[in-house]
């Protein structure tokens, strides 16, 4: 592969391997595990296995590596490590790097099962966790404090599209010696420039717009080929949150068309978040794209200008009014996930963050009437059609 080529061309060529039978699309090698030819070469295998060389699936797999290699390539990190899900992604890249009594301070709008993680999981095992507001580069100052292991945050939040500044808070974090940890899902890797702009670790659920048609669950960590080879894999390898071949394989499809998809996907939530500005039933469009966002400028400085797949709507009613909207809806469909190509919304509040308490909630601004919509890949007119008839059905 190049180092010349465009990330479109790097999402379609990077990290092929190919057989011996020379196939176009890349081979599923669906298998668990892996033949020696002799007990002397399993003897060497194990104690120091090549580049193209694997021992079990849990370890690594031919199809799974041309995936973690593609990513890797499309994001411009030195590896990563494919997982099951984007959940153990996170949980995996935070668990493998710490320990009792290290310190990590975190954004507090986060995505209900990483803030479980950090909160549940990770004070359980005696890691200390402090939350900051993720906007306010103060907060940040006061928390990252000597001794700081790890920083964590989501680039645009989740459901509320707060951004965080990248390069200021890894700034903080790397004066102190922290890793600094980012998901990036809402960003995507279309959209992203994270490493660059000061992350160590940058994290994705791929089952979101890398697969982006709802088939698989899957994610990646991305970083130093010696963060992911000698902290993310021993862990990873040895509590079985592996990427399955076939995953992998899908994926590599999805990445494809990946920046075709997100491209049409972003341009249609722009669109919508300019026709639904100021209507009467709503009380905020929040999308990081436009103007009216408190961040705008940011994003014009993090993110090319794009403010991504997905918006948030605030209407005015509260929930028997977002209840009203979300069933009459005749184009998106109901449910809690993102970056597909089919229009998804979600009524957070009961749904994806139910379990934070009220107080917590009004603290992140998902108030009763907020819905989340991840646009798909729609007619941008038929979507502004459907959701404006639903808005006057729910005043």
């Amino acid at each position: 592969m190049s180092d010349d080529w465009h990330p479109r061309t790097r999402a379609v060529h990077g990290g092929v391997r190919r057989s011996q039978y020379g196939e176009v699309s890349e081979a599923i090698f669906l298998t668990q595990g892996f033949v020696y030819d002799s007990a002397e070469a399993a003897a060497q295998r194990f104690e120091a296995a090549g580049e193209d060389e694997f021992i079990y699936a849990r370890y690594g797999n031919p199809t799974v590596a041309m995936f973690e290699d593609r990513i890797a390539a499309l994001e411009g990190a030195e590896d990563g490590f494919a997982t099951a899900s984007g959940m153990a992604a996170v949980s995996g890249a935070l668990m493998s790097m710490l320990k009792a009594g290290d310190r990590v301070v975190s954004a507090r709008a986060l995505f209900g099962s990483c803030l479980y993680v950090l909160e549940d999981i990770l004070t359980r095992y005696g890691v200390q966790v402090e939350f900051v507001d993720g906007t306010d580069l103060d907060q940040w100052r006061a928390a990252i404090s000597p001794g700081t292991r790890a920083v964590f945050f989501e680039s645009i939040s989740n459901p509320t599209l707060e951004v965080v500044d990248i390069t200021a808070v890894s700034e903080l974090a790397h004066a102190v010696g922290a890793t600094v940890l980012v998901d990036n899902v809402f960003a995507t890797p279309v959209y992203s420039d994270a490493f660059a702009q000061g992350a160590d670790v940058v994290i994705y659920s791929a089952t979101k717009h890398m697969d982006g048609q709802g088939r698989t669950l899957g994610g990646v960590i991305l970083g130093t080929q010696e963060f992911i080879r000698k902290t993310v894999e021993p862990y990873m390898k040895h509590t079985g949150g592996s990427m399955s071949p076939f995953t992998a394989w899908v994926l590599l499809k999805g990445l494809e068309t990946l920046d075709l998809r997100v491209r049409a996907q972003a341009g249609s939530a722009r669109a919508l978040a300019d026709a639904l500005q100021g209507h009467a039933a709503l009380a905020r469009v929040l999308y990081p794209g436009h103007p009216s966002h408190a961040q705008h400028a940011l994003v014009q400085a993090q993110m090319g200008g794009s403010g991504g797949t997905v918006l948030s709507l605030d209407l005015s009613g509260g929930q028997t009014a977002a209840f009203k909207f979300l069933n009459a809806l005749t184009i998106p469909v109901i449910s809690n996930n993102l970056g597909d190509a089919k229009s998804i919304l979600t009524h957070p509040a009961t749904t994806t963050h139910q379990r934070l308490p009220q107080d917590q909630k009004d603290a992140l601004g998902i108030t009763p009437g907020l819905v989340r919509m991840s646009v798909g890949l729609e007619d941008a007119g038929d979507l502004i059609e459907d959701v404006m008839q639903a808005l006057e059905k729910a005043q």
